[in-house]
Formats: structure tokens, C-alpha cells, sequence
């Protein structure tokens, strides 16, 4: 079984962090989101991996995974030249897949739920596609899956009027029989090309599409609130391990677990956390920081009030001022 992730979408509702940089190059828990969703297979014992991304990713992320060795996996980067819906980035990626079965992920989720389940009914024979579902409060915001007698008989992609609260998330499994659906569908209201609406090709052909309903987090890191939700989420998740690189110099500081920091990163009487991850090569004096991310190369220093819930961009630099021993303003 192979895998494919995919990474072309432009991230605008998370600018200006994702204007100079790919959305699944954001890191939650100081860990790209691609790499997240490269893991996930990993775990499946999945070492080919097919990447759909724009041409003006490519040297972004190559920079950072190259051909895949020293996670352990074989990339081929796979283009997808205008947005035009997932169904539409799964059939470019029709020659890398071939006649495997594999695993779809959606590159800007955090995914939380094993994918086993959807493995194994792929692996049994006889399922041609198998998904990860969910119940969700906003159902019209999502793809929604219609079930009778523990059959999904209909899905239907952000409806108007849902047919029930169980979402389609960004994980799948398919069989080669998916391609023959996403060349028969058209493009909906919005101008895509849907993966619910290949799937429902699929059972509208007579093929067996089976699902699997967690209650496990999984997001779509797609907007300032959900990024710092995702990285409170995995940083409570590894809470156990020790996320404080061994390079870190830590003076005089307070840490309340979970948090995570990156290498080279200097702090200096600062409080941090719960729930905080800083980037590499930061440096922090006299600040107080919980529920936040702060990205590589930042320098805060003497800030008069405690930051939460904020992100900081990479190499911002927001320094207050000293006044007869307490910090003033900034």
C-alpha cells in the first residue's frame, strides 16, 4: 500500500504566516504538519509516499524533507497547478499510485485517530473505500456522510441542510477503482472537483465504501484558533516526553508542562507555559507566555504583560523598556 498526502492549497485564512511558506509547513508542537501526516503512515508501515503539491512549494518543502531519507520514506512530488478540489489532486497522482491500494491524507490536518482500521479494510478485500468519520457541532462546514442500517448511502459536500452531524475527515483508504470515479464526476457549485462526491460514485456503481466513527481530535489546522488548538492538543499528547532540546539554555525560568523548545533557543527569567512551543534559535528575557506559539528566531525581551493564546511570527522581535527596575511598556 502506497501513500499520498496533499499539500497544494494556499493556506490565505492562516496569512501572513503562510504567505512566504506552504500551510503544511506550519509547525504545531515545533513539528511541520506535513511531517505529522508522513508519521501517520509511517505507523502503517507505509514507505512510499506521494506528495501533491504547487509548483511554488517544491523548493520549500524539498528543503525540508528532500526525497524522503531521513525519515525513513521514499518521496515523489507530484503537481497539482490550480485548486482545483481534492478529487482533482488524487487523479494527478494516478501514475505514482497505479495499481496499489493507499492511504489519502489531507496535509493540513492533524489527525489523532489510527489509521488501522481503514488499512485492514482495504488489506481484507472487497472495500473499495473505507473513511474516518466523525460528529462534528458545525455539520455545513464539512463533507457529511449519510447513514442507514450502518451503511453510508449518500454524502454530500458543506450541505445547506445536513442529513447528519458525522463529518468526513482527512483520512482514507481507497483501492485503484477511486481513479474510474474521479474521471467520471464534475466540478460542483463551488468549481472542484469533491473526493465526496468520487465516493459517492463509487456507491453509486455498487461499490462497498465502509466507515469507521472516532471521537478521537482531528483538525483542520486551517485557522489561528484551530493552530493553537491543535498544538495545545499534540503537546497534551506528549506530555510524558521530554520536548526541551538538550542545545536549550534555560536561566532562572519557571516551565509548567506541556511545552515544547526547540535547539539553541536562550531563556532568561521567563515563565513559560502550560502549552507553549518555541521555535528554534529564540531568545526570551523576563516574560511570561502560556497557551502560545512562538516561531523560530524570535527575540522577546522585558514584555510588561503575560502573553497567551498569541502567535509570534518568525524573527519578530518585540522588546518594552526598563524603568527604575519594572518593565514599563513595549
Amino acid at each position: 500500500m502506497k501513500g499520498l498526502i496533499l499539500c497544494a492549497g494556499k493556506g490565505s485564512r492562516l496569512y501572513p504566516f503562510t504567505r512566504n511558506r506552504p500551510k503544511t509547513l506550519i509547525p504545531v508542537a515545533n513539528t511541520p504538519l506535513l511531517q505529522l501526516s508522513i508519521v501517520k503512515l509511517l505507523e502503517q508501515g507505509i514507505r512510499e509516499v506521494g506528495i501533491v503539491i504547487h509548483p511554488s512549494q517544491e523548493s520549500d518543502i524539498r528543503s525540508h524533507f528532500g526525497e524522503g531519507e531521513a525519515l525513513g520514506v521514499a518521496i515523489t512530488y507530484i503537481y497539482q497547478h490550480e485548486p482545483k478540489g481534492i478529487a482533482d489532486a488524487v487523479k494527478q497522482a494516478q501514475a505514482f499510485i497505479a495499481e496499489e491500494a493507499f492511504l489519502l491524507l489531507l496535509g493540513d490536518n492533524l489527525i489523532s485517530a489510527p489509521l488501522t482500521a481503514l488499512k485492514r479494510d482495504i488489506e481484507l478485500g472487497g472495500v473499495q473505500a473505507s473513511l474516518l468519520l466523525a460528529e462534528v457541532a458545525a455539520p455545513k462546514d464539512y463533507g457529511i456522510a449519510e447513514i442507514r442500517e450502518s451503511r453510508i448511502v449518500g454524502l454530500e459536500e458543506k450541505p445547506a441542510i445536513p442529513k447528519s452531524k458525522l463529518a468526513v475527515l482527512g483520512a482514507y483508504a481507497f483501492t485503484p477503482e477511486i481513479f474510474h470515479a474521479v474521471h467520471r464526476i464534475r466540478p460542483s457549485k463551488r468549481g472542484e472537483y469533491e473526493i465526496t462526491d468520487a465516493i459517492q460514485c463509487l456507491i453509486d456503481h455498487g461499490h462497498v465504501v465502509t466507515y469507521h466513527v472516532t471521537d478521537q481530535l482531528n483538525l483542520d489546522v486551517g485557522t489561528m484558533d484551530r493552530w493553537l488548538q491543535a498544538n495545545e492538543r499534540l503537546l497534551g499528547e506528549e506530555a510524558q516526553g521530554n520536548r526541551i532540546h538538550e542545545s536549550v539554555v534555560l536561566e532562572n525560568c519557571t516551565i509548567t508542562q506541556p511545552v515544547a523548545i526547540d535547539k539553541n533557543s536562550v531563556l532568561k527569567n521567563c515563565h513559560i507555559g502550560p502549552y507553549v512551543s518555541i521555535g528554534a534559535e529564540a531568545k526570551l528575557m523576563n516574560c511570561r507566555i502560556a497557551d502560545s506559539i512562538v516561531l523560530n528566531g524570535v527575540h522577546l525581551e522585558n514584555l510588561p504583560s503575560p502573553l497567551r493564546n498569541v502567535i509570534i511570527g518568525s524573527h519578530s522581535i518585540i522588546a518594552g523598556v526598563f524603568t527604575h527596575g519594572e518593565v514599563k511598556d513595549v
